[in-house]
């Protein structure tokens, strides 16, 4: 099942006997893609705060799918993130997930979910980067998150990349010095679940959605590539 079919099979979510409904899908307001950040308790996830408007933005732009232009933020802990079809998670700081929140963020990946985690400080060995790998080995087993090569589906689902796309705020000094020219992930059954990002491509993303018609290249690109993988894998 693609992540179309994803949304609408889980456009109500329920719960034991509690029906939860978290889409609206009438004739007039049907939509194919939401973006969901998810809080959590032990970091600092509210970060990068205008690039979902501009990845959205961009999705209007330059595909067909049918978008809600506003963010939802939903905690990791709460089980109406089940029913999203795209989730966002990033932050500098710690990542310890609580009881429920490993329970939603593995039974979210393993039924279908797509997670894009994105570390903010772009280095391999800071505080987010550890914290969050080794929440992964505990929930999916060590070797579970992989580096994925450049010639993936990931890098030609949209617009045609030769790897992941070469950051502003990467070799400047804040981080590990460091071009990352690979990403990571979590494959379930064939398909990347969980897409590991250490080169804060957030915060290459963060600026006001009308400021794109100064670069000579958008770099939200990839962030449609993400997307339209997810849909569509």
């Amino acid at each position: 099942m693609n992540r179309r079919n994803f949304i609408r099979t889980l456009s109500l979510f329920t719960v034991g006997t509690c029906a939860i409904p978290f889409l609206q899908l009438g004739a007039q307001e049907q939509i194919d893609f939401f973006f969901t950040r998810l809080s959590y308790e032990s970091g600092d996830w509210e970060v990068d705060e205008r690039m979902p408007a501009n990845v959205l933005n961009s999705l209007i732009e330059y595909t067909s799918l049918r978008v809600d232009i506003k963010e939802r933020i939903i905690p990791l802990s709460d089980p109406q993130m089940l029913a999203a079809p795209f989730c966002y998670l990033a932050g500098h700081r710690l990542v310890q997930f609580n009881r429920e929140e490993k329970q939603n963020f593995q039974q979210y990946v393993e039924n279908g979910g797509f997670v894009f985690v994105d570390d903010c400080n772009h280095d391999i060995d800071g505080m987010f980067a550890r914290s969050f790998e080794r929440q992964m080995r505990e929930i999916f087993g060590e070797g579970a998150l992989k580096k994925i090569p450049n010639d993936h589906a990931i890098y030609s689902s949209f617009f045609k990349f030769e790897g992941p796309p070469r950051t502003s705020i990467e070799l400047n000094g804040w981080g590990d010095d460091l071009v990352h020219n690979y990403l990571k992930a979590i494959e379930i059954d064939g398909r990347i679940a969980v897409l590991y990002s250490n080169k804060d491509l957030g915060c290459e993303w963060d600026y006001d959605f009308r400021n794109k018609r100064w670069l000579k290249e958008d770099n939200t690109r990839f962030a449609v590539n993400i997307v339209m993988y997810a849909m569509n894998s």
